[in-house]
Protein backbone atom coordinates (compact mmCIF):
# COMPACT_ATOMS: atom_id res chain seq x y z
CA UNK A 1 0.00 0.00 0.00
CA UNK A 2 0.73 3.02 -0.59
CA UNK A 3 -0.33 7.12 -1.78
CA UNK A 4 1.15 9.29 -4.21
CA UNK A 5 -0.08 12.99 -4.31
CA UNK A 6 0.13 15.28 -7.37
CA UNK A 7 -0.62 19.37 -7.34
CA UNK A 8 0.41 21.44 -10.04
CA UNK A 9 -0.48 24.87 -12.18
CA UNK A 10 2.17 24.19 -14.33
CA UNK A 11 1.56 22.88 -18.15
CA UNK A 12 5.25 21.23 -18.65
CA UNK A 13 5.24 19.71 -15.35
CA UNK A 14 1.65 18.05 -15.74
CA UNK A 15 2.98 16.60 -18.81
CA UNK A 16 6.24 15.10 -16.86
CA UNK A 17 4.16 13.74 -14.11
CA UNK A 18 1.81 11.87 -17.12
CA UNK A 19 4.91 10.49 -18.47
CA UNK A 20 5.88 8.86 -15.70
CA UNK A 21 2.59 7.58 -13.91
CA UNK A 22 1.06 6.10 -17.06
CA UNK A 23 3.11 6.36 -20.45
CA UNK A 24 4.72 8.47 -23.30
CA UNK A 25 2.70 11.36 -24.71
CA UNK A 26 2.27 14.45 -25.57
CA UNK A 27 -0.29 17.16 -24.50
CA UNK A 28 -2.06 19.93 -25.76
CA UNK A 29 -4.21 22.70 -23.74
CA UNK A 30 -7.84 23.49 -24.59
CA UNK A 31 -9.96 26.36 -23.79
CA UNK A 32 -8.94 28.60 -20.66
CA UNK A 33 -5.14 28.31 -22.06
CA UNK A 34 -2.39 27.72 -19.99
CA UNK A 35 -3.68 29.80 -17.30
CA UNK A 36 -5.87 27.84 -16.67
CA UNK A 37 -3.93 24.60 -16.19
CA UNK A 38 -4.21 22.67 -13.25
CA UNK A 39 -3.87 19.20 -11.77
CA UNK A 40 -4.90 17.17 -8.61
CA UNK A 41 -4.00 13.61 -8.80
CA UNK A 42 -4.32 11.17 -5.77
CA UNK A 43 -2.58 7.61 -6.35
CA UNK A 44 -2.89 4.57 -4.20
CA UNK A 45 -1.74 1.44 -4.25
CA UNK A 46 -3.43 -1.65 -3.26
CA UNK A 47 -1.17 -4.71 -3.76
CA UNK A 48 -1.07 -5.25 -8.26
CA UNK A 49 -3.49 -2.62 -8.60
CA UNK A 50 -3.67 1.13 -9.04
CA UNK A 51 -6.44 3.19 -8.54
CA UNK A 52 -6.01 7.06 -9.05
CA UNK A 53 -8.50 9.76 -8.73
CA UNK A 54 -7.89 12.58 -10.96
CA UNK A 55 -8.83 16.42 -11.07
CA UNK A 56 -8.27 18.43 -13.94
CA UNK A 57 -9.30 22.01 -14.25
CA UNK A 58 -8.55 22.89 -17.83
CA UNK A 59 -9.44 20.57 -21.50
CA UNK A 60 -6.75 18.77 -22.24
CA UNK A 61 -5.72 16.48 -25.66
CA UNK A 62 -3.34 13.76 -25.45
CA UNK A 63 -2.13 10.95 -28.04
CA UNK A 64 -0.21 8.33 -25.94
CA UNK A 65 1.52 5.02 -26.55
CA UNK A 66 0.23 1.86 -25.28
CA UNK A 67 -0.59 1.68 -21.89
CA UNK A 68 0.04 -1.88 -21.24
CA UNK A 69 -2.58 -2.74 -18.41
CA UNK A 70 -6.24 -3.12 -18.23
CA UNK A 71 -7.16 0.59 -17.66
CA UNK A 72 -10.86 1.31 -16.25
CA UNK A 73 -12.10 5.01 -16.14
CA UNK A 74 -15.09 6.26 -13.96
CA UNK A 75 -16.33 9.66 -15.44
CA UNK A 76 -17.43 11.49 -12.45
CA UNK A 77 -17.70 15.41 -14.08
CA UNK A 78 -16.79 15.97 -17.34
CA UNK A 79 -16.55 14.13 -20.13
CA UNK A 80 -13.65 11.78 -21.91
CA UNK A 81 -13.64 10.87 -25.26
CA UNK A 82 -11.58 8.65 -26.55
CA UNK A 83 -10.36 6.89 -29.95
CA UNK A 84 -7.70 4.14 -31.21
CA UNK A 85 -5.90 4.33 -34.63
CA UNK A 86 -8.11 2.24 -36.55
CA UNK A 87 -11.42 3.26 -34.38
CA UNK A 88 -13.53 6.48 -34.11
CA UNK A 89 -14.05 7.79 -30.66
CA UNK A 90 -15.98 6.66 -27.47
CA UNK A 91 -17.06 9.52 -25.23
CA UNK A 92 -17.56 8.19 -21.19
CA UNK A 93 -19.93 10.90 -19.72
CA UNK A 94 -20.04 11.81 -16.07
CA UNK A 95 -21.75 9.01 -14.00
CA UNK A 96 -20.17 6.18 -16.36
CA UNK A 97 -17.44 3.83 -15.89
CA UNK A 98 -15.90 1.67 -19.38
CA UNK A 99 -12.45 0.51 -20.48
CA UNK A 100 -10.44 3.53 -21.30
CA UNK A 101 -7.64 2.16 -23.38
CA UNK A 102 -6.49 -1.46 -24.41
CA UNK A 103 -3.21 -2.65 -23.15
CA UNK A 104 -1.44 -2.86 -26.22
CA UNK A 105 -2.81 0.06 -28.49
CA UNK A 106 -1.89 3.88 -28.65
CA UNK A 107 -4.58 5.72 -28.43
CA UNK A 108 -5.87 9.59 -28.22
CA UNK A 109 -8.44 11.96 -26.63
CA UNK A 110 -9.73 14.59 -25.33
CA UNK A 111 -11.01 15.08 -21.53
CA UNK A 112 -12.81 18.06 -20.81
CA UNK A 113 -12.45 19.47 -17.02
CA UNK A 114 -13.48 16.15 -16.20
CA UNK A 115 -12.93 14.85 -12.08
CA UNK A 116 -12.51 10.81 -13.08
CA UNK A 117 -10.74 7.95 -11.49
CA UNK A 118 -8.13 5.55 -13.75
CA UNK A 119 -8.14 1.51 -11.91
CA UNK A 120 -5.91 -0.49 -13.76
CA UNK A 121 -3.89 -3.61 -13.48
CA UNK A 122 -1.99 -6.12 -15.37
CA UNK A 123 -4.21 -8.88 -17.78
CA UNK A 124 -2.34 -11.59 -16.09
CA UNK A 125 -4.39 -11.21 -12.83
CA UNK A 126 -7.56 -12.83 -14.53
CA UNK A 127 -5.58 -15.65 -14.53
CA UNK A 128 -6.27 -15.66 -10.48
CA UNK A 129 -9.49 -16.18 -10.89
CA UNK A 130 -9.92 -18.65 -13.55
CA UNK A 131 -9.80 -17.07 -17.04
CA UNK A 132 -7.44 -18.50 -18.90
CA UNK A 133 -6.67 -15.07 -20.91
CA UNK A 134 -7.90 -11.67 -21.69
CA UNK A 135 -7.32 -11.32 -25.39
CA UNK A 136 -11.40 -11.96 -25.52
CA UNK A 137 -12.20 -8.33 -23.92
CA UNK A 138 -12.66 -5.66 -25.66
CA UNK A 139 -12.07 -2.51 -26.13
CA UNK A 140 -13.72 0.76 -26.45
CA UNK A 141 -16.88 -1.05 -24.26
CA UNK A 142 -19.36 -0.58 -21.68
CA UNK A 143 -20.52 -2.85 -18.90
CA UNK A 144 -23.30 -4.79 -20.17
CA UNK A 145 -26.05 -3.21 -18.38
CA UNK A 146 -26.79 0.22 -16.67
CA UNK A 147 -27.05 -1.83 -13.18
CA UNK A 148 -23.68 -4.15 -14.20
CA UNK A 149 -21.75 -0.83 -14.07
CA UNK A 150 -23.01 1.05 -11.43
CA UNK A 151 -21.86 -2.41 -9.65
CA UNK A 152 -18.73 -2.53 -11.20
CA UNK A 153 -17.76 1.48 -9.89
CA UNK A 154 -19.21 0.59 -6.28
CA UNK A 155 -16.04 -1.97 -6.58
CA UNK A 156 -13.43 0.53 -7.81
CA UNK A 157 -15.11 3.12 -5.03
CA UNK A 158 -15.04 0.28 -2.50
CA UNK A 159 -10.88 -0.67 -3.61
CA UNK A 160 -10.13 3.04 -3.17
CA UNK A 161 -11.54 3.30 0.43
CA UNK A 162 -9.63 0.16 1.33
CA UNK A 163 -6.73 1.17 -0.10
CA UNK A 164 -6.44 4.36 1.46
CA UNK A 165 -6.63 2.62 5.24
CA UNK A 166 -3.26 1.81 6.80
CA UNK A 167 -4.76 -1.53 8.46
CA UNK A 168 -5.12 -3.11 5.30
CA UNK A 169 -2.57 -5.56 4.76
CA UNK A 170 -1.18 -8.33 1.67
CA UNK A 171 -4.11 -10.68 2.60
CA UNK A 172 -6.60 -8.09 1.85
CA UNK A 173 -4.77 -6.55 -0.81
CA UNK A 174 -4.77 -10.05 -2.79
CA UNK A 175 -8.35 -10.84 -1.87
CA UNK A 176 -9.43 -7.00 -3.32
CA UNK A 177 -7.27 -8.03 -6.62
CA UNK A 178 -9.11 -10.81 -7.23
CA UNK A 179 -12.59 -9.25 -6.66
CA UNK A 180 -12.06 -6.51 -8.80
CA UNK A 181 -10.91 -8.46 -11.65
CA UNK A 182 -13.65 -10.89 -10.78
CA UNK A 183 -16.35 -8.29 -11.04
CA UNK A 184 -14.40 -6.82 -14.29
CA UNK A 185 -15.38 -10.59 -15.87
CA UNK A 186 -18.93 -10.31 -14.45
CA UNK A 187 -19.79 -6.89 -15.77
CA UNK A 188 -18.20 -6.26 -19.03
CA UNK A 189 -18.57 -8.03 -22.19
CA UNK A 190 -15.84 -10.42 -23.51
CA UNK A 191 -15.23 -13.85 -25.48
CA UNK A 192 -12.90 -15.23 -22.57
CA UNK A 193 -13.56 -18.96 -22.57
CA UNK A 194 -14.03 -20.61 -19.59
CA UNK A 195 -16.00 -23.97 -20.27
CA UNK A 196 -14.03 -27.26 -19.25
CA UNK A 197 -12.59 -29.59 -21.98
CA UNK A 198 -12.72 -33.15 -22.05
CA UNK A 199 -9.76 -33.51 -21.14
CA UNK A 200 -10.70 -31.09 -17.97
CA UNK A 201 -14.17 -33.62 -17.38
CA UNK A 202 -11.70 -36.40 -16.77
CA UNK A 203 -9.20 -34.69 -14.53
CA UNK A 204 -12.34 -33.28 -12.19
CA UNK A 205 -11.81 -36.46 -9.49
CA UNK A 206 -12.03 -36.83 -5.50
CA UNK A 207 -7.86 -37.13 -5.73
CA UNK A 208 -7.96 -33.75 -7.14
CA UNK A 209 -10.60 -32.20 -4.75
CA UNK A 210 -8.39 -34.07 -2.07
CA UNK A 211 -5.30 -32.43 -2.84
CA UNK A 212 -6.39 -29.33 -3.28
CA UNK A 213 -8.51 -29.27 0.65
CA UNK A 214 -4.92 -30.09 1.85
CA UNK A 215 -3.32 -27.22 -0.01
CA UNK A 216 -5.75 -24.82 1.43
CA UNK A 217 -5.61 -25.61 4.82
CA UNK A 218 -2.00 -25.56 4.85
CA UNK A 219 -1.66 -21.97 3.50
CA UNK A 220 -4.81 -20.27 4.81
CA UNK A 221 -2.84 -17.04 5.60
CA UNK A 222 -1.47 -17.06 2.56
CA UNK A 223 -2.10 -15.18 -0.64
CA UNK A 224 -3.99 -17.56 -2.66
CA UNK A 225 -5.31 -17.39 -6.19
CA UNK A 226 -7.72 -20.46 -7.29
CA UNK A 227 -4.40 -20.74 -10.36
CA UNK A 228 -2.13 -21.39 -7.64
CA UNK A 229 -4.19 -24.30 -5.91
CA UNK A 230 -5.23 -25.63 -9.30
CA UNK A 231 -1.62 -26.07 -9.55
CA UNK A 232 -0.80 -27.44 -6.36
CA UNK A 233 -3.64 -30.01 -7.41
CA UNK A 234 -1.89 -31.09 -10.36
CA UNK A 235 -4.92 -29.77 -12.70
CA UNK A 236 -6.05 -27.00 -14.57
CA UNK A 237 -8.21 -24.23 -12.98
CA UNK A 238 -11.56 -25.41 -14.83
CA UNK A 239 -10.86 -28.83 -13.71
CA UNK A 240 -10.85 -27.60 -10.12
CA UNK A 241 -13.60 -26.00 -10.39
CA UNK A 242 -15.80 -28.61 -12.03
CA UNK A 243 -14.10 -30.92 -9.05
CA UNK A 244 -15.73 -28.86 -6.80
CA UNK A 245 -18.94 -27.91 -7.73
CA UNK A 246 -19.28 -32.07 -8.52
CA UNK A 247 -18.39 -33.01 -5.34
CA UNK A 248 -18.44 -30.74 -2.96
CA UNK A 249 -21.22 -28.41 -4.47
CA UNK A 250 -19.02 -25.53 -3.90
CA UNK A 251 -15.85 -23.76 -5.94
CA UNK A 252 -12.35 -23.63 -4.52
CA UNK A 253 -12.43 -19.90 -3.31
CA UNK A 254 -15.99 -20.10 -1.53
CA UNK A 255 -14.57 -23.03 0.15
CA UNK A 256 -11.61 -20.86 0.98
CA UNK A 257 -13.74 -18.21 2.55
CA UNK A 258 -15.28 -20.31 4.23
CA UNK A 259 -12.22 -21.60 6.02
CA UNK A 260 -11.19 -18.21 6.85
CA UNK A 261 -15.17 -17.63 7.87
CA UNK A 262 -14.67 -20.20 10.53
CA UNK A 263 -10.77 -18.81 11.32
CA UNK A 264 -11.89 -15.43 12.07
CA UNK A 265 -14.96 -16.83 14.34
CA UNK A 266 -11.84 -18.74 16.38
CA UNK A 267 -9.99 -15.33 16.56
CA UNK A 268 -12.94 -13.46 17.85
CA UNK A 269 -14.01 -16.06 20.46
CA UNK A 270 -10.28 -16.31 21.64
CA UNK A 271 -10.48 -12.17 22.15
CA UNK A 272 -9.60 -11.42 25.86
CA UNK A 273 -12.15 -8.75 27.29
CA UNK A 274 -8.91 -6.38 28.07
CA UNK A 275 -7.65 -6.42 24.47
CA UNK A 276 -8.15 -4.45 21.69
CA UNK A 277 -9.32 -7.17 18.76
CA UNK A 278 -12.17 -5.43 16.88
CA UNK A 279 -14.14 -7.05 14.28
CA UNK A 280 -13.20 -5.02 11.89
CA UNK A 281 -9.32 -5.76 12.41
CA UNK A 282 -9.96 -9.56 12.68
CA UNK A 283 -11.92 -9.01 8.99
CA UNK A 284 -9.08 -7.54 7.79
CA UNK A 285 -6.51 -10.25 9.34
CA UNK A 286 -8.58 -13.18 6.98
CA UNK A 287 -8.56 -10.86 3.95
CA UNK A 288 -11.95 -9.65 4.53
CA UNK A 289 -12.15 -5.83 3.18
CA UNK A 290 -15.98 -4.84 3.35
CA UNK A 291 -16.94 -5.30 7.11
CA UNK A 292 -20.64 -4.86 6.58
CA UNK A 293 -20.28 -7.63 4.27
CA UNK A 294 -18.18 -9.77 6.64
CA UNK A 295 -20.85 -9.29 8.90
CA UNK A 296 -23.35 -10.21 7.14
CA UNK A 297 -21.68 -13.70 5.77
CA UNK A 298 -21.15 -14.10 9.39
CA UNK A 299 -24.84 -14.20 10.79
CA UNK A 300 -25.55 -16.28 8.18
CA UNK A 301 -23.42 -18.68 8.73
CA UNK A 302 -22.96 -18.56 12.49
CA UNK A 303 -26.86 -17.36 13.09
CA UNK A 304 -24.88 -14.31 15.75
CA UNK A 305 -23.10 -10.92 14.60
CA UNK A 306 -19.52 -11.35 15.15
CA UNK A 307 -19.67 -8.29 17.70
CA UNK A 308 -21.64 -10.48 19.94
CA UNK A 309 -19.70 -13.35 19.85
CA UNK A 310 -16.08 -11.35 20.38
CA UNK A 311 -17.99 -9.40 23.48
CA UNK A 312 -19.58 -12.91 24.85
Amino acid sequence: MGTLVFDSNDLAAIEVFLNGAYTTMSIGIGNGGRRGASAHIRRDLLGPVILDQLDLGFDMSYDADRLGKICLCSVHTGTIEQAYRYSGPNVLHAGEIGLLSAPDLPHRGMIRSARYSITMFDSALFARVGAPAVAGLPIQRRPITAGAGHRLARVVEHLQQVAADPAAGDLVAATSADYLVATVLDTMPTTVAIEPTAADRRDAHPAAVRRALAYIESHLRDDLSVADIATASSVTVRALQLAFRRHLDTTPLAHLRRLRLDAARQQLRAAGPGDSTTVTAVAYDWGFTHPGRFAVAYKRTYGEHPSRTLHS
